[in-house]
């Protein structure tokens, strides 16, 4: 693992997973392609409960991890490898919670309603909405306590010299200089915007 992203959904997430595979730091694990991936988000549910080795299969060839359920895994990632970089992707609090609001929470939910649950909707709840945010992300004032709680124990806990707080719309300077490549002569991605998430998800959601 080369880099670890440490940020949580809804903060430009996808848009910093195709950067760093543009960069050649790839795959780059991530929630949305565990939608259709029914086996690799068992991996990763056997990781939420505790399964020996699972960890280490769930992220098994990959360069690097943003979104969840990679970033539920934080702590033990930063420790596991040791030379990798941390990438903390941020924005404003109120924002992330209002968009989280119209984009992954109400997906999250939806799938609950399936006639069987699959195992993504279940490790999106153990890593997501019931271990991130114990059942209460509707709570705005608690939700929004807990991500910059998090946000404040990455920037206490990982060294400064390996650790990038990165706001996507900063483009490719800050990232490229950190990791030590050029920058690539093309514009930043930019994916993932409210609409796109509904846009995909719903056709998804209605095969």
């Amino acid at each position: 693992m080369d880099v670890i992203g440490a940020g949580f959904g809804r903060t430009g997430t996808l848009s910093l997973k195709a950067a760093l595979e543009q960069l050649g730091i790839g795959p780059c694990a991530h929630m949305i392609p565990l939608i259709e991936d029914q086996d690799q988000a068992q991996k990763w549910l056997d990781a939420a409960g505790g399964v020996p080795g699972a960890l280490d299969a769930a992220t098994e060839g990959h360069r690097s991890t943003v979104d969840w359920p990679g970033v539920y895994f934080w702590r033990e990632l930063v420790e596991r490898h040791p030379d990798a970089k941390v990438v903390l992707s941020v924005r404003d609090s109120g924002a992330w919670y209002d968009s989280t609001c119209r984009t992954i929470y109400p997906a999250a939910m939806k799938a609950l309603d399936m006639p069987v649950v699959p195992p993504f909707a279940r490790m999106a709840h153990a890593t997501v909405w019931d271990g991130t945010f114990k059942g209460r992300f509707a709570e705005r004032d608690f939700a929004i306590r807990v991500f910059e709680e998090h946000n404040e124990a990455v920037r206490r806990e990982v060294p400064a010299e390996r650790l990038l707080e990165f706001e996507v719309k900063q483009g490719w300077a800050p990232l490229c200089d950190f990791l030590g490549v050029p920058v690539p002569d093309t514009e930043f991605p930019r994916l993932n915007d409210t609409a796109t998430f509904q846009a995909r998800l719903s056709g998804v959601m209605d095969r």
